[in-house]
Protein backbone atom coordinates (compact mmCIF):
# COMPACT_ATOMS: atom_id res chain seq x y z
CA UNK A 1 0.00 0.00 0.00
CA UNK A 2 2.98 2.43 1.06
CA UNK A 3 4.35 2.20 -2.61
CA UNK A 4 1.08 2.76 -3.75
CA UNK A 5 0.47 5.98 -2.52
CA UNK A 6 4.44 6.81 -3.12
CA UNK A 7 3.48 6.29 -7.17
CA UNK A 8 0.47 8.15 -6.88
CA UNK A 9 1.98 10.65 -4.98
CA UNK A 10 4.65 10.75 -7.75
CA UNK A 11 2.36 11.01 -10.52
CA UNK A 12 0.19 13.85 -8.86
CA UNK A 13 2.80 15.77 -8.30
CA UNK A 14 4.54 15.75 -11.51
CA UNK A 15 0.95 17.05 -12.94
CA UNK A 16 1.68 19.78 -10.62
CA UNK A 17 5.11 20.37 -11.60
CA UNK A 18 3.93 24.06 -12.58
CA UNK A 19 2.98 24.72 -9.08
CA UNK A 20 6.52 23.55 -7.83
CA UNK A 21 8.10 25.51 -10.17
CA UNK A 22 6.97 28.54 -9.04
CA UNK A 23 7.45 27.66 -5.98
CA UNK A 24 11.03 26.85 -6.45
CA UNK A 25 10.87 30.50 -7.84
CA UNK A 26 9.76 32.07 -5.09
CA UNK A 27 6.44 32.94 -6.51
CA UNK A 28 4.29 30.80 -5.39
CA UNK A 29 3.23 32.01 -2.22
CA UNK A 30 2.40 35.23 -2.69
CA UNK A 31 -0.02 34.10 -5.65
CA UNK A 32 -1.47 31.57 -2.81
CA UNK A 33 -1.43 34.78 -0.36
CA UNK A 34 -3.46 37.07 -3.02
CA UNK A 35 -5.83 34.69 -4.50
CA UNK A 36 -6.56 32.11 -1.00
CA UNK A 37 -9.04 35.00 -0.19
CA UNK A 38 -10.80 35.19 -3.38
CA UNK A 39 -11.63 31.79 -3.01
CA UNK A 40 -12.54 31.25 0.59
CA UNK A 41 -14.59 33.67 0.04
CA UNK A 42 -16.61 31.28 -2.04
CA UNK A 43 -15.43 28.03 -0.10
CA UNK A 44 -16.72 29.31 2.90
CA UNK A 45 -20.55 30.42 1.76
CA UNK A 46 -20.95 26.97 0.32
CA UNK A 47 -19.48 25.55 4.16
CA UNK A 48 -21.71 27.49 6.07
CA UNK A 49 -24.59 26.45 3.97
CA UNK A 50 -23.89 22.82 4.53
CA UNK A 51 -22.32 22.93 8.19
CA UNK A 52 -25.11 25.52 9.07
CA UNK A 53 -26.52 23.60 11.83
CA UNK A 54 -23.22 22.18 13.25
CA UNK A 55 -22.07 25.30 14.08
CA UNK A 56 -25.08 26.91 15.79
CA UNK A 57 -25.26 24.02 17.99
CA UNK A 58 -21.25 24.50 18.50
CA UNK A 59 -21.45 28.51 19.29
CA UNK A 60 -25.34 28.24 21.16
CA UNK A 61 -23.31 28.84 24.43
CA UNK A 62 -21.08 31.12 23.51
CA UNK A 63 -22.57 33.77 25.93
CA UNK A 64 -22.48 31.26 28.94
CA UNK A 65 -18.62 32.11 29.34
CA UNK A 66 -19.48 36.54 29.07
CA UNK A 67 -17.71 38.09 31.64
CA UNK A 68 -18.96 39.73 34.96
CA UNK A 69 -19.97 42.63 32.51
CA UNK A 70 -22.33 40.59 30.72
CA UNK A 71 -20.18 41.73 27.73
CA UNK A 72 -17.77 38.40 25.72
CA UNK A 73 -14.65 39.64 24.66
CA UNK A 74 -13.99 36.58 21.32
CA UNK A 75 -10.94 36.29 20.01
CA UNK A 76 -10.83 34.46 16.46
CA UNK A 77 -7.94 32.92 15.43
CA UNK A 78 -7.31 32.74 11.25
CA UNK A 79 -10.36 34.67 10.98
CA UNK A 80 -10.38 35.16 7.11
CA UNK A 81 -13.21 36.31 5.46
CA UNK A 82 -15.53 36.38 8.76
CA UNK A 83 -17.99 33.81 7.78
CA UNK A 84 -18.44 32.66 11.62
CA UNK A 85 -19.48 36.28 12.55
CA UNK A 86 -22.95 35.96 11.96
CA UNK A 87 -23.05 32.89 14.72
CA UNK A 88 -22.04 35.29 17.57
CA UNK A 89 -23.97 36.83 19.79
CA UNK A 90 -25.42 40.67 19.40
CA UNK A 91 -23.06 42.58 21.54
CA UNK A 92 -20.19 40.14 21.25
CA UNK A 93 -16.79 42.23 21.24
CA UNK A 94 -14.72 40.61 18.57
CA UNK A 95 -10.81 40.91 17.43
CA UNK A 96 -9.50 39.01 14.60
CA UNK A 97 -6.02 38.02 13.66
CA UNK A 98 -5.05 36.54 10.72
CA UNK A 99 -1.41 35.81 9.01
CA UNK A 100 -2.63 36.83 5.92
CA UNK A 101 -3.14 40.75 5.42
CA UNK A 102 -4.99 40.62 1.93
CA UNK A 103 -8.26 38.87 4.27
CA UNK A 104 -8.69 42.55 5.37
CA UNK A 105 -11.01 43.63 2.62
CA UNK A 106 -12.95 40.71 3.17
CA UNK A 107 -13.20 41.32 6.49
CA UNK A 108 -14.58 44.71 6.80
CA UNK A 109 -17.62 43.52 4.30
CA UNK A 110 -18.34 40.83 6.71
CA UNK A 111 -18.13 43.17 9.61
CA UNK A 112 -19.95 45.37 7.66
CA UNK A 113 -23.08 42.80 7.52
CA UNK A 114 -23.05 42.03 11.27
CA UNK A 115 -23.77 44.73 13.09
CA UNK A 116 -24.95 43.01 15.94
CA UNK A 117 -21.09 42.69 16.72
CA UNK A 118 -19.05 45.25 18.00
CA UNK A 119 -15.85 45.21 16.12
CA UNK A 120 -12.44 45.81 17.96
CA UNK A 121 -9.21 45.23 15.82
CA UNK A 122 -7.79 43.20 12.93
CA UNK A 123 -4.34 41.90 13.69
CA UNK A 124 -1.80 40.19 10.98
CA UNK A 125 -0.28 37.64 13.31
CA UNK A 126 0.50 33.62 13.38
CA UNK A 127 -1.50 32.15 15.92
CA UNK A 128 1.81 30.81 17.52
CA UNK A 129 2.59 34.10 18.50
CA UNK A 130 -0.49 36.34 19.83
CA UNK A 131 1.83 38.88 22.05
CA UNK A 132 -0.47 41.93 20.98
CA UNK A 133 -3.37 40.32 23.04
CA UNK A 134 -2.67 40.42 26.82
CA UNK A 135 -2.91 37.12 29.58
CA UNK A 136 -6.36 36.12 30.72
CA UNK A 137 -8.33 38.95 28.11
CA UNK A 138 -10.60 37.05 26.39
CA UNK A 139 -13.62 35.29 27.00
CA UNK A 140 -13.51 33.01 24.28
CA UNK A 141 -11.35 32.31 22.01
CA UNK A 142 -12.50 30.67 18.26
CA UNK A 143 -10.69 28.69 15.88
CA UNK A 144 -12.38 27.19 12.88
CA UNK A 145 -10.47 25.36 9.84
CA UNK A 146 -7.14 26.95 11.36
CA UNK A 147 -5.57 23.99 12.81
CA UNK A 148 -4.92 22.02 9.62
CA UNK A 149 -2.61 24.87 8.41
CA UNK A 150 -0.45 25.96 11.49
CA UNK A 151 2.98 25.41 11.79
CA UNK A 152 3.22 24.49 15.51
CA UNK A 153 -0.20 23.12 17.06
CA UNK A 154 0.94 23.05 20.29
CA UNK A 155 2.17 26.17 20.63
CA UNK A 156 -0.86 28.16 19.50
CA UNK A 157 -2.90 25.91 22.43
CA UNK A 158 -0.27 27.30 25.25
CA UNK A 159 -1.07 30.93 23.33
CA UNK A 160 -4.68 30.07 23.46
CA UNK A 161 -4.62 29.03 27.48
CA UNK A 162 -2.56 31.74 27.49
CA UNK A 163 -4.87 34.79 26.46
CA UNK A 164 -8.17 32.87 28.04
CA UNK A 165 -9.41 34.11 31.57
CA UNK A 166 -9.40 31.57 34.11
CA UNK A 167 -12.61 29.30 32.98
CA UNK A 168 -13.00 30.68 29.63
CA UNK A 169 -13.30 28.63 26.81
CA UNK A 170 -11.87 27.79 23.13
CA UNK A 171 -13.75 26.60 20.59
CA UNK A 172 -12.82 24.53 17.45
CA UNK A 173 -14.78 23.10 14.50
CA UNK A 174 -11.73 21.28 11.71
CA UNK A 175 -10.80 18.95 9.28
CA UNK A 176 -8.95 15.86 10.03
CA UNK A 177 -7.58 12.54 8.98
CA UNK A 178 -9.98 9.96 8.28
CA UNK A 179 -9.88 6.83 10.07
CA UNK A 180 -7.07 4.42 8.98
CA UNK A 181 -7.87 1.84 6.40
CA UNK A 182 -10.29 3.56 4.94
CA UNK A 183 -10.20 4.96 0.76
CA UNK A 184 -10.62 8.39 2.40
CA UNK A 185 -7.41 8.05 4.08
CA UNK A 186 -5.52 6.95 1.59
CA UNK A 187 -6.74 9.37 -0.91
CA UNK A 188 -5.59 12.19 1.76
CA UNK A 189 -2.07 10.25 2.20
CA UNK A 190 -1.88 10.85 -1.90
CA UNK A 191 -2.92 14.35 -2.63
CA UNK A 192 -1.53 15.98 1.07
CA UNK A 193 1.32 17.37 -0.90
CA UNK A 194 0.10 18.51 -3.42
CA UNK A 195 -3.01 19.91 -1.28
CA UNK A 196 0.13 21.23 1.28
CA UNK A 197 0.85 23.74 -1.86
CA UNK A 198 -2.01 24.38 -3.47
CA UNK A 199 -4.14 25.61 0.15
CA UNK A 200 -1.33 27.61 2.00
CA UNK A 201 -0.12 24.93 4.36
CA UNK A 202 -3.15 23.12 4.87
CA UNK A 203 -2.47 19.40 5.80
CA UNK A 204 -5.23 16.23 5.24
CA UNK A 205 -3.75 14.29 7.16
CA UNK A 206 -3.52 15.43 10.57
CA UNK A 207 -5.12 14.16 13.75
CA UNK A 208 -5.78 17.65 15.39
CA UNK A 209 -7.58 15.67 18.29
CA UNK A 210 -4.11 14.57 19.75
CA UNK A 211 -3.09 18.27 20.17
CA UNK A 212 -6.53 19.08 22.06
CA UNK A 213 -6.40 16.14 23.99
CA UNK A 214 -2.66 16.63 25.15
CA UNK A 215 -3.14 20.12 25.92
CA UNK A 216 -3.77 21.65 29.15
CA UNK A 217 -7.45 22.69 30.08
CA UNK A 218 -9.54 21.77 33.02
CA UNK A 219 -12.14 20.33 30.70
CA UNK A 220 -12.29 19.31 26.65
CA UNK A 221 -15.72 18.38 24.98
CA UNK A 222 -14.83 17.18 21.66
CA UNK A 223 -17.05 15.23 18.91
CA UNK A 224 -16.20 13.50 15.62
CA UNK A 225 -18.30 13.55 13.06
CA UNK A 226 -18.37 12.70 9.20
CA UNK A 227 -19.88 16.21 7.92
CA UNK A 228 -22.42 16.69 4.95
CA UNK A 229 -20.08 17.95 2.48
CA UNK A 230 -19.71 18.20 -0.92
CA UNK A 231 -15.89 17.56 -0.71
CA UNK A 232 -15.03 13.74 0.80
CA UNK A 233 -11.41 14.54 1.36
CA UNK A 234 -12.90 16.93 4.48
CA UNK A 235 -15.67 15.39 5.68
CA UNK A 236 -13.91 14.07 8.95
CA UNK A 237 -14.32 16.77 11.13
CA UNK A 238 -13.64 16.94 15.07
CA UNK A 239 -16.12 20.12 16.85
CA UNK A 240 -16.61 21.26 20.53
CA UNK A 241 -14.60 23.29 23.12
CA UNK A 242 -11.84 23.30 25.37
CA UNK A 243 -12.40 25.37 28.92
CA UNK A 244 -9.03 26.81 31.17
Amino acid sequence: MALTIFILRLAVCILAFPMYLLDFLGLWNWICKKSLPYFLARFTVMYNEQMASKKQELFSNLQEFAGPSGKLSLLELGCGTGPNFKFYPPGCRVTCIDPNPNFEKFLIKSIAENQHLQFERFLVAAGEDLHQVADDSMDVVVCTLVLCSVKNQERILQEVCRVLRPGGAFYFMEHVAAKPSTWNYFWQQVLNPVWYLLFDGCNLTRESWKALEWARFSKLKLQHLQAPLSWELLRPHIYGYAVK
